[in-house]
């Protein structure tokens, strides 16, 4: 994790709170890191407070996936699909889809 990358990406979260991509973007910090209790709190508020923030669905079902959470990383990815359809962002919706069914077929 690059700590001044980190340090500067949550000043900029400071100024402008109500911009998901600042919050998607820590998490990512964390999860390369290997933080994932970390990554999970901003992962989780940005499906709460941003729930149209569309990367935040395929990055949360991965995190449950590494931390053996099953049914939480199902519940991420079929969200995170119904998000793709409405956005009709077809790419997306493809990308949740595969991960949902490898995860299935686990």
């Amino acid at each position: 994790m690059n700590e001044e990358r980190l340090k500067k990406l949550k000043e900029w979260e400071a100024q402008k709170p109500d911009d998901a991509f600042f919050k998607y973007a820590i998490s990512q910090e964390y999860i390369s890191a290997g933080n994932d209790a970390e990554a999970q709190k901003y992962l989780d508020l940005l499906s709460d407070k941003f729930p149209d923030y569309l990367a935040t669905y395929y990055q949360l079902g991965k995190l449950h996936e590494r931390l053996q959470e099953p049914g939480k990383a199902i519940a991420a990815y079929t969200k995170g699909k119904e998000v793709a359809r409405i956005a009709g962002d077809a790419k997306t919706l493809r990308e949740l889809n595969e991960a949902l069914t490898q995860l299935e077929d686990e």
